[in-house]
């Protein structure tokens, strides 16, 4: 029989504390950078004690991991929600992911920073980032025309992957000064180029 406390059991208790110092780090690592995230300052914004933190995390390194790939796993399952399938007209597609990125890592930018400049700046993030790209440049690679050869599509994905990326990632850190919408629109003209 599984014991409960306040009508919730000892599991729930703990995903609870966990989703806390989640959105602690998201708020330090996506606002302050990566020197703001120590186990002190996480524990602190989401109200805990230390002994809560080591219930769920190791240490800090595997906080900002796990936090990482909750971003990114959030932002491929929106952008695969988005398209869903690539029948579709090739500038309805790019537009239709270029807005999930959009909804996901710029209107909320600390998700966008944990993404795109975190893995930069954190020795944690580092290989991450590194390790992401091909997932990535799948869901790229799923949308191009199949008369496209095989290598072809491959590198037209990473190399779409990476413009994109360097692009939010100068518009997130104010090196871009372009206005969103100019940005969307550039955006969707790489995409829908390449897949028409």
């Amino acid at each position: 029989m599984t014991r409960t406390w306040a009508g919730t059991t000892l599991a729930d208790r703990q995903a609870a504390r966990r989703d806390r110092l989640l959105a602690a780090a998201l708020d330090l690592l996506g606002t302050d950078g990566s020197a703001a995230v120590s186990v002190r300052a996480v524990c602190r914004r989401a109200k805990l004690t230390e002994r809560y933190f080591y219930e769920s995390f190791a240490d800090r390194e595997q906080l900002v991991v796990a936090l990482y790939e909750q971003v990114a796993a959030e932002l491929r399952q929106a952008l695969v929600d988005a398209v869903p399938d690539n029948r579709a007209d090739p500038v309805a597609r790019a537009e239709a992911a270029v807005h999930a990125f959009f909804e996901l890592a710029v209107d909320d930018p600390r998700k966008g920073r944990v993404l795109l400049l975190a893995p930069v700046s954190d020795p944690a993030l580092s290989a991450r980032g590194v390790a992401l790209l091909p997932a990535f440049a799948a869901l790229v690679r799923e949308q191009l025309p199949e008369r496209m050869a095989a290598d072809e599509r491959e590198m037209t994905a990473l190399g779409l992957v990476g413009a994109l990326a360097n692009l939010f990632t100068g518009h997130l850190a104010g090196t871009l000064t372009a206005s969103r919408e100019r940005l969307i629109a550039h955006c969707v003209h790489l995409l829908a180029r390449a897949g028409s």
